[in-house]
């Protein structure tokens, strides 16, 4: 597909953007002996659909929210499911929307989004997406400011699909998963991980599916490329101690979630890393993606 991008690039990697297709990421790749290699999956061009990105912002929540809706301050706020092959609306409603370029410097591309009650949702809001090129790496801070009349719950998360393969290890702290059944919205909280479950330490990235929100995160994750002698440490700042892991099986690919609150966190008592915004209130991501 063509659609119109924007670069960043030093000696040592390169960031390309798709603002129109949800303010996405379609590469970001590191130089290493010499050569380009991908870290984050890159968008293969095919198609339009979001999920084929190498990373697209999570805005005004992160994951699914379960039972049409949420009822905030004694007002039920229905929300209709957004992606064909979901039962449940996913993500937020940002990632659906054309993004703007707010400015746009030799190391760092500013992104704006004004979204005013999208395909029926409740929210009202700006959000801006900030990426800048660091020495050794990238960092991404995502914002959004409410704008409604009245408070709602907000959340924000990322959605990087990093690169695989059989010898990739993945190691970040983690207490405990939330589990779930055939039906994807948690059940039940564990400490005991399932078997291939625990990265406490550096682990294979090989096993069966997990879509699942681990707890206890201390905001940093290590990717070891053991094949090309490289690390990737993604890193949240004033985490708040989740993180989604999506690992499908037989794939190139994995996704480590950066976000502030857990599946269906709308549906659970006192809506874990939500946060209630009032008008002109403003909350902040702000992760970092370095390589070593």
């Amino acid at each position: 597909m063509e659609v119109p991008s924007i670069s960043l690039e030093s000696a040592n990697q390169r960031l390309q953007l798709v603002p129109t297709l949800g303010g996405g990421v379609a590469a970001w790749d590191w130089k290493s002996t010499g050569k380009w290699t991908p870290i984050f999956r890159p968008w293969n061009r095919l198609t339009s659909d979001r999920y084929t990105l190498a990373c697209f912002p999570l805005v005004p929540w992160s994951n699914r929210i379960s039972q049409g809706g949420f009822e905030h301050d004694g007002v039920f706020y229905p929300i209709r499911p957004n992606r064909e092959d979901e039962r449940y609306p996913i993500h937020g409603d940002g990632w659906l929307q054309s993004w703007q370029i707010a400015d746009h410097a030799e190391s760092s591309v500013r992104l704006l989004l004004e979204s005013h009650a999208f395909d029926g949702n409740p929210y009202h809001y700006v959000s801006t997406q900030t990426f800048s090129l660091l020495p050794s790496g990238i960092e991404i801070i995502l914002d959004v400011t409410h704008l409604g009349d009245r408070p709602l719950p907000y959340g924000l998360g990322l959605h990087p699909y990093f690169v695989r393969n059989a010898v990739t290890r993945l190691c970040w702290k983690a207490d405990g998963v939330w589990l779930s059944g055939d039906d994807p919205i948690p059940k039940v909280h564990t400490q005991n991980f399932p078997p291939t479950w625990n990265y406490n330490t550096p682990s294979s990235l090989d096993g069966p599916p997990i879509d699942n929100c681990f707890t206890g995160w201390n905001g940093k994750a290590f990717i070891e490329y053991p094949d090309r002698g490289l690390t990737v440490i993604m890193a949240m700042a004033e985490c708040t101690g989740y993180s989604l892991l999506y690992r499908p099986p037989g794939q190139t690919y994995f996704c480590l979630e950066p976000i502030t609150h857990p599946i269906d966190a709308f549906h659970m008592p006192a809506h874990p890393g939500l946060v209630n915004l009032s008008p002109g209130q403003s909350m902040t991501l702000k992760t970092t993606f370095l390589v070593s």
